[in-house]
């Protein structure tokens, strides 16, 4: 990989600073992640794509509110849905909210299990 490659905005930092927008922006992708139910999702669609069964039994929550909470995760952009003969099937359009859901998960494992270097 070339340092142009690496460097650029797609796989590095942002170019500038983050401004009112991209704050406001990511306040509500944090507050559609602020939901256990829409955290096990989106964790469960990071290992690949799965349907409305499979997510159900892998977050132990009753398929309507999988449903719901699948709805409010689409209409927000944050997965996307395609059809399968008669099976929605629903994934993440690209690895950046994988990242923010494995990192979540993984500072608070560090904070429950004291492994935290900043404490």
């Amino acid at each position: 990989m070339s340092a142009r490659m690496h460097l650029s905005p797609a796989h590095g930092s942002h170019p500038q600073e983050p401004g009112g927008e991209q704050f406001a922006h990511a306040a509500h992708v944090l507050g559609l992640l602020a939901d256990r139910t829409r955290l096990a999702l989106l964790h469960t669609l990071g290992k690949g794509a799965a349907d409305v069964t499979t997510l159900t039994a892998a977050c132990d929550v009753a398929r309507p509110a999988v449903s719901q909470h699948l709805a409010k995760l689409r209409l927000a952009g944050l997965v996307t849905v395609r059809r399968e003969g008669r099976r929605m099937i629903y994934e993440l359009p690209d690895g950046h909210l994988r990242r923010v859901v494995e990192e979540a998960l993984s500072l608070a494992d560090h904070r429950l299990n004291g492994t935290d270097p900043h404490d």
